[in-house]
């Protein structure tokens, strides 16, 4: 049983469990594949898929290799990197979610560059649930979100407290530190994160506990978007206080609370459980976990909620 024989059942199920699709995705041909799999179900015992009406379905063993196949791939892949790479200068791998991409990743690799200037970084910022997928690929090699994670192959520590803020146009019936009761609070027009987000993520978290049900009359990817639609008067919103500086400063906005409820979160560092954290990585890591934000990234907030 060879790596090459695991790579090519992953393709197999990252193409449907199709073989005509898995041999293009691999530039061989199709009885290749075939063999392929015939040899692993041979060495093992197994079956790996069910065939149904011409289709491939994936076992339970099928499923259990999987996930054993996708660990031993991701350190191979890793290992051929770190020591091809060995003489080069270092790269690391970074991915972000949204707000934290935005506000804080850019500060993060201008202070590392300074002690590490042979250093190439790449950023990659997206919703949390993809850059989770990167990294359980290993297309990434560590992550800063803002949910724990979701998967049971990867570690996720705190580093960060962060909070939301409920947000209200800046008139009437509104005010600055008002107090909504709950049954005030759920009769409002509501303009939130995409599901799955952090912040919606946390949102819909707190709503559960509380037992109450929200509709949002409006569903984006941007915060700021978000933020002017409040402006506009169209609803009230949840979003993380470090964004909305800018507005609030020029009283386009209200802060308001609701009686008994705090949306407060964490921001998380992710790697894989099977990552090895080279030198590099780790001073990253130390970096994000001690570094503090210069003030005038509150400034800054005034210029975002133009884009």
């Amino acid at each position: 049983m060879t790596v090459r024989h695991m790579q090519i059942f992953l393709t197999v199920c990252e193409c449907g469990n199709n073989i005509t699709k898995a041999a293009e995705k691999l530039f061989i041909t199709q009885p290749s594949v075939t063999l392929a799999i015939k040899e692993i179900e041979k060495h093992y015992g197994i079956l790996l898929f069910d065939r149904i009406s011409r289709r491939l379905y994936l076992t339970e063993a099928g499923n259990q290799l999987r996930e054993y196949a996708l660990r031993i791939t991701s350190l191979f892949d890793d290992m051929e990197k770190s020591l091809r790479n060995w003489n080069l200068s270092g790269t690391i791998r970074v991915g972000a979610s949204i707000t934290i991409g935005s506000q804080f990743m850019p500060y993060y690799v201008q202070e590392f560059s300074k002690t590490h200037n042979s250093a190439d970084i790449r950023v990659i910022i997206g919703p949390s649930y993809q850059i989770e997928k990167k990294l359980l690929k290993n297309e990434l090699d560590i992550a800063l979100v803002e949910t724990p994670t979701h998967e049971d192959n990867l570690i996720a520590q705190p580093y960060m407290e962060d909070s939301l803020a409920v947000i209200a146009p800046a008139k009437s019936p509104f005010y600055s530190g008002q107090v909504l009761s709950k049954n005030e609070f759920i009769k409002q027009h509501f303009l939130l994160r995409e599901p799955e987000s952090g912040v919606r993520e946390v949102f819909d978290r707190v709503m559960r506990k509380e037992d109450i049900n929200i509709t949002p009359i409006w569903e984006g990817m941007s915060t700021m978007a978000l933020v002017n639609a409040v402006i506009n008067g169209i609803g009230i919103s949840v979003v993380p206080k470090r964004m909305i500086y800018g507005p609030l400063k020029r009283g386009l906005i209200h802060v308001i609370s609701v009686e008994n409820i705090d949306f407060n979160r964490y921001f998380y560092i992710v790697h894989h459980k099977d990552k090895l954290l080279t030198a590099m990585l780790k001073d990253f890591v130390n970096l994000c976990k001690t570094y503090q934000m210069p003030s005038q990234i509150h400034d800054n907030a005034d210029l975002l909620c133009h884009e």
